[in-house]
C-alpha cells in the first residue's frame, strides 16, 4: 500500500535533491456554449428543482422542469431500488423518496448483465437529451450536463465490458464486502433481518462472480498466476471458523445497539447469523478461491492492463471515468512530470536556501497527536481559508479489533442523505499512531471529506447528484486538503513546511506517474526498478514490487486521487494569476465546493465564468 513505504520514500527523495544542489544545478468532451453562462457566483446553485419565484418562467419552461424533475428523481429511486444495500447507505428513510421496501439481494454481474446496462444508459441518454437545456433552471442544468457527461463517458466503454476488474487484492469485491457488511447499521429490527436475507445469499453473488471470472478467461483475460494468489490470500482470513470472525464480533456488537429486542430475540439473532456464515459466508469463500486456483496457469505474466487486447483503451476509458479530467492520458503524463519537476525544483531550492533543513527534516511534528484534539485544530485552522459550517459536530469511533488489519488508519463513512445523525470519523489504533495522523484527519475529516459531505447535504443538492460524484474530485478534494493542511499553523518554521508538503505531493505524483507507465505505457517490473533507482535512489526490492504490484492489481485507483488534487491546484493558481489582488481563496474554495462532485470536464467553463464575475480579464 501507498501508505505503507510513505515516509521512507520521502526520506529518499530529499535526500536525494539536498545532493544534487550540493553540485551542479541541474481526449476532450464537447462544451455546450450556454454552460459557462449560468453561474453567478453570488448565488451559487439552486436545489435542481423550479427556480424561487415563477415570475417571468413561460410556462413551457414551467413544464419541462418539473418533467427534468421527475425525470432525475426517477433514475435516482430506480439506481437504489436495484441496489437494496447501496440503498441502506444512501437513504436512512426510502419511503421519504417514494421506494418502497426491497426484497434483498446483490446485484447481477455477468458480461450480459454489463451488455444491457450499457444498453440502459444509451437509453437515459437519448431521454435526456430529448429535454431542451435552455428550458431548466440553473441547478437543473448543472445536473443535466453532470449526467451528460457521466452516459458520455460511459459509452466510451462499450465493447470493452469484459475488461471490468471486479476482483482484486485490497480494492475488489471480496476484499471490500465484509467491511461494508460489517458497517451495515443496525436502527431497528427490520435492518436486523433485511442484512440477515442478503448474507445468506452472498454464496450465490460470489458464483456469479466466479463464473464472469470464467467469462473473462475464454476472453483471455486472465489474471497471472502471482495476482490470483494475492487475491486468494485476501479470501483466506475468512475462511476460518466464523465463531471468532469479526463478522460475528461486529454483528453482535451492533445488535446490542438495537432497541426494544427482547434477550431471546438478540440470541435468536446471532444464532442465525453464525447459520448463515457457516453455510452461505464460508462456503462463498471456499468456492470462488476454488474457481480462481482453477485459472491459474492461463493468464499471461505480471503485467499492466494495456498488455491485455483493447487494455489501453480501456484505460483510456478509466481514467476519463475516474479522475474527471479533460487530458487524454499523454497529455496526463506531461502535466504529472511537469509537477513532479517543479516539486523537486521546489525541494532543492528551499534545501540550498536553508541548510539547516537538512538536520531538522526529522523534527517535523504536528502539534497535536489526539484525534479529537487534531479534528478540533483543524476545524479552528481551515476557518480563514474555507467556507464557514457552524454546528457541523462530529463523533470519534475506534474501529474493532477485528478490523484493524483490514482498515485505513482514520476514515469517514459518508452518513445516508437523509441523516441527521452527528458525522462520525473511524479511527484505527493499529495504523494511527504516526505523524500521518494529521494530514489523514485533514482528508478525511476537516476540510477533507466530512466537511465536504456537510457542506454538500446543506445545499440540499438534487439527489441524483449524490449517485453522480466523481472519485477524481470527491478524492482529489481529500488530498488537496491532506496537502493544503501542511500550511496550517503547526509550529513548525515555514521552510520545513514548504519541503515537507512538497516532498508528500511528491509521493503522490510517483505512483500517478507509475501508474500511467505500467498500465498505460507497459513497464514491466525491470524497467520500473530502474526508473525507481535511479531518479528515486530506491534500492529495496520488497517497496519496488508492493509498488508495482498495487498498481497493476488496481489500475487508475491512485491516479485518480492525484489527478483530482492536480486539476484543483491548478485551477486554484490559473485563480490566483487571474485575479491578483482580487484574489481570495476562500471564495475559491466555496466555488470548488459548489461544483457537488461534479468531472472538471463540467467544472472547467464553469470557472471561466467565476473568474469573469470575480473581475478577471479571461481573454
Amino acid at each position: 500500500m501507498m501508505k505503507t513505504h510513505r515516509n521512507r520514500i520521502l526520506y529518499f527523495l530529499i535526500v536525494l535533491i539536498a545532493a544534487a544542489f550540493c553540485g551542479c544545478s541541474r481526449y476532450t468532451p464537447p462544451s455546450e456554449p450556454y454552460q459557462a453562462e449560468e453561474y453567478h457566483a453570488s448565488d451559487g446553485f439552486d436545489a435542481g428543482g423550479p427556480d424561487a419565484g415563477q415570475d417571468g418562467v413561460s410556462d413551457e419552461a414551467r413544464a419541462a422542469r418539473e418533467q427534468f424533475d421527475a425525470f432525475t428523481a426517477r433514475i435516482f429511486c430506480e439506481s437504489l431500488a436495484k441496489d437494496p444495500m447501496s440503498l441502506h447507505f444512501t437513504l436512512q428513510n426510502p419511503e421519504s423518496f417514494g421506494i418502497a421496501a426491497q426484497d434483498m439481494h446483490f446485484p447481477s454481474i455477468s458480461h450480459e448483465q454489463l451488455l444491457e446496462d450499457a444498453r440502459e444508459n444509451e437509453a437515459l441518454l437519448q431521454e435526456l437529451l430529448s429535454f431542451d437545456p435552455s428550458l431548466l433552471s440553473s441547478g437543473q442544468l448543472f445536473t443535466w450536463q453532470n449526467l451528460k457527461d457521466t452516459l458520455e463517458t460511459e459509452a466510451l466503454s462499450r465493447g470493452l465490458e469484459l475488461l471490468y476488474q471486479p476482483l482484486s487484492p485490497v480494492i475488489g469485491v471480496q476484499a471490500q464486502l465484509p467491511v461494508l457488511l460489517a458497517e451495515y447499521d443496525f436502527s431497528d429490527k427490520q435492518d436486523v433481518e433485511d442484512y440477515l436475507a442478503l448474507l445468506a445469499q452472498i454464496d450465490t453473488y460470489y458464483a456469479q462472480l466466479a463464473d464472469y471470472e470464467k467469462e473473462r478467461h475464454s476472453a483471455g483475460l486472465t489474471p497471472c498466476d502471482d495476482a490470483i494468489d494475492r487475491i486468494l490470500a485476501s479470501c483466506r482470513d475468512y475462511l476460518s471458523s466464523p465463531e471468532s470472525s469479526f463478522m460475528a464480533e461486529t454483528f453482535e456488537s451492533r445488535l446490542n445497539e438495537v432497541p426494544d429486542l427482547t434477550d431471546a430475540e438478540r440470541e435468536a439473532y446471532k444464532k442465525t447469523n453464525l447459520n448463515i456464515l457457516q453455510e452461505h459466508f464460508v462456503p462463498a469463500y471456499a468456492n470462488l478461491s476454488a474457481a480462481l486456483e482453477a485459472l491459474k496457469g492461463t493468464g499471461k505474466g505480471e503485467q499492466g492492463l494495456c498488455h491485455f487486447e483493447n487494455g489501453k483503451a480501456y484505460y483510456e476509458y478509466l481514467v476519463a471515468s475516474l479522475t474527471g479530467t479533460d487530458s487524454s492520458v499523454p497529455e496526463l503524463r506531461q502535466r504529472i512530470e511537469k509537477e513532479l519537476g517543479s516539486n523537486m525544483a521546489q525541494i532543492g531550492l528551499l534545501m540550498k536556501n536553508h541548510p539547516e533543513l537538512s538536520d531538522s527534516l526529522n523534527d517535523f511534528r504536528f502539534p497535536v497527536t489526539d484525534p479529537v484534539e487534531i479534528l478540533n485544530h483543524l476545524r479552528e485552522q481551515i476557518k480563514s481559508d474555507f467556507p464557514g459550517l457552524d454546528d457541523s459536530g462530529f463523533e470519534v469511533k475506534h474501529v474493532p479489533k477485528a478490523l484493524e488489519t483490514s482498515l485505513s488508519p482514520a476514515f469517514f463513512l459518508i452518513p445516508p442523505l437523509d441523516s441527521n445523525d452527528t458525522n462520525v470519523i473511524y479511527i484505527n489504533d493499529l495504523l494511527s499512531g504516526g505523524d500521518d495522523l494529521y494530514t489523514t484527519l485533514a482528508h478525511e475529516g476537516y476540510p477533507g471529506h466530512l466537511y465536504q459531505s456537510v457542506y454538500f447535504n446543506r445545499k440540499n443538492p438534487c439527489p441524483l447528484q449524490r449517485l453522480l460524484v466523481c472519485d477524481g474530485y470527491s478524492e482529489g478534494w481529500g488530498l488537496y486538503c491532506e496537502l493544503y493542511a501542511y500550511s496550517f499553523d503547526n509550529g513548525n518554521p515555514e521552510p520545513l513546511k514548504q519541503v515537507v508538503a512538497q516532498s508528500a505531493a511528491s509521493i503522490y505524483g510517483l505512483y500517478a506517474l507509475l501508474d500511467i507507465r505500467i498500465n498505460y505505457d507497459g513497464w514491466d517490473l525491470e524497467q520500473t526498478t530502474v526508473f525507481l533507482k535511479t531518479y528515486y535512489g530506491i534500492e529495496d526490492t520488497d517497496v519496488i514490487e508492493e509498488i508495482y504490484h498495487s498498481l497493476t492489481d488496481n489500475p487508475v485507483n491512485y491516479l485518480k486521487y492525484y489527478t483530482g488534487f492536480l486539476e484543483i491546484r491548478t485551477l486554484r493558481d490559473e485563480a490566483a494569476k487571474a485575479l491578483g489582488e482580487r484574489y481570495d481563496v476562500k471564495a475559491f474554495h466555496q466555488f470548488i465546493l459548489d461544483m457537488e462532485g461534479a468531472p472538471f470536464r463540467v467544472i472547467k467553463p464553469y470557472f471561466q465564468t467565476w473568474l469573469s464575475e470575480c473581475g478577471a480579464d479571461c481573454n
